[in-house]
């Protein structure tokens, strides 16, 4: 990143045509800037804004080179600290033509702005103390959801709720290691330090609350990636029936005649508020030609490529040799989920007991399906939902560096090693903690030494 001294503009509206296009400017010369391409009509001056009053909107005409006006826009102004950038923004909305985005960009640079690198906007926030790490993760989480809850879950993190997890778990690591600290600087002052069973008694719930936050992220990681479902089965068991069901539109062709699916069809939906990619196979049998073998080999490829696969089986007809073999196949693949279909009919098969019964045709046992599969893949996910949980695999990579950390540590105190060598395992945990929620200065420490202990009085 170039030096934060200088005014960054940039267009923040997507590429293409639209209604209204916005380029944003953030810096000391934001305003300076803006009075150079656009007139005030309104004004006392009409290359002076009537009077720059923060949060507010003002009518002005962006002008070319030869000052003659090529659109109507308005200005909105955001006065450092409380913008986005904790700088002054200034917030020009045109029409979206893209010929007059760019103008508007041109004319800004000319007049002393420098165009913005990517994410420098945000850079901003983080280094002049608007966001912190985590919070600014989350920007970039939200304007990449594609569903809802992904949005929601997005926002709360960008409001700390990460931050505030670990806040506490910090606070209480820096306070042993000050209390550490204090016993090997200032023990001939008779500084009392606690002793090992205390230091371990501390330690404990710290390991115990962050192995419980990298345990959320595997309903997290679901959360903030997605994942793949592949439907497999015999023919004719309602795998396309059931694809349809789960994605509420007609998006396979369903009919009678056994071996209608011959490729693969995939569809992306959310369930529960996380994106699926669903994909519909071909029916697993012995090929009666070409074509459907072919098929049946791209079914076996998705079921290895997926992170779930959805085993179908038809309750109302006994189970063939080829139910068994998607079965088996299916069990040594990985994780999946065994679907009885066709409950609405009297029972005649001999299903797994771990079989859920559902019917394509009526609706019934969908929720439960959809239960089993979330169940599956994150069996922690629903608990983790109101406590909060992390999506970032930065954070459970640096949460697992803290954690072990935290147990080197509890283990030498186990062998009764001196403090010396105990804080270096603690601050090996903090450095990974700091990763996530901002550096911890040497300051910092000698602050809470000298607040705890009533040391030189």
């Amino acid at each position: 990143m170039s030096t934060t001294l200088d005014t960054i503009a940039a267009i923040s509206t997507p590429p293409g045509r639209s209604g209204l296009g916005i380029i944003r400017l953030s810096g000391h010369s934001a305003r300076a800037i803006t009075e150079q391409i656009l007139r005030f009509p309104h004004a006392e001056f009409p290359h002076a804004a009537r009077n720059w009053q923060p949060w507010t909107v003002q009518f002005a005409e962006l002008l070319d080179a030869e000052g003659q006006i090529v659109d109507q826009v308005l200005v909105s102004y955001f006065a450092k600290p409380r913008s986005y950038t904790a700088e002054d923004v200034v917030e020009i909305s045109c029409h979206g033509a893209p010929v007059l985005l760019r103008h508007c960009l041109e004319r800004a640079c000319a007049a002393g702005a420098r165009l913005a690198e990517p994410g420098e906007f945000t850079m901003r926030a983080y280094l002049n103390g608007r966001l912190d790490l985590p919070q600014a993760e989350a920007v970039r989480d939200l304007i990449e959801a594609t569903t809802l809850y992904q949005a929601r879950i997005a926002a709360q993190q960008v409001e700390g709720s990460i931050s505030r997890r670990l806040s506490p778990l910090k606070n209480q690591l820096l306070e042993l290691i000050a209390l550490l600290e204090a016993g090997i600087d200032f023990a001939e002052d008779d500084v009392e330090v606690a002793p090992d069973i205390e230091i371990d008694r501390r330690l404990k719930p710290i390991e115990e609350a962050l192995t419980t936050l990298i345990d959320s992220f595997s309903y997290g990681r679901l959360v903030h990636n997605g994942f793949t479902l592949t439907i497999v089965g015999r023919p004719n068991v309602g795998k396309s029936s059931l694809f349809n069901a789960l994605l509420r539109q007609d998006r396979a062709i369903v009919t009678d005649i056994a071996g209608t699916t011959r490729d693969l069809v995939s569809e992306t939906a959310s369930l529960q508020g996380i994106p699926v990619r669903f994909i519909d196979t071909a029916g697993i049998r012995e090929g009666k030609d070409l074509v459907e073998r072919l098929g049946i080999e791209r079914s076996f490829q998705a079921m290895a490529d997926a992170d779930l696969t959805l085993v179908v089986v038809d309750s109302s007809e006994p189970l063939t040799a080829d139910d068994r073999a998607v079965l088996a196949k299916a069990a040594t693949q990985g994780s999946h989920v065994i679907v009885a279909n066709k409950a609405d009919l009297p029972p005649k098969a001999d299903v797994p007991p771990a079989a859920i019964p559902v019917s394509a045709r009526t609706g019934a046992g969908l929720a439960e399906v959809q239960q089993a599969i979330l169940r599956t893949l994150a069996p922690q996910g629903q608990a983790q939902q109101e406590g909060g949980f992390i999506t970032s695999i930065r954070h459970e990579r640096l949460l697992k560096e803290a954690i072990s950390a935290i147990r080197h540590a509890r283990a030498a105190l186990g062998h009764h090693l001196p403090h010396e060598m105990l804080l270096l395992d603690l601050y090996a945990a903090l450095t990974p903690v700091d990763a996530i929620t901002g550096a911890t200065t040497a300051d910092d420490i000698l602050n809470r030494i000298f607040s705890t202990f009533c040391i030189g009085k």
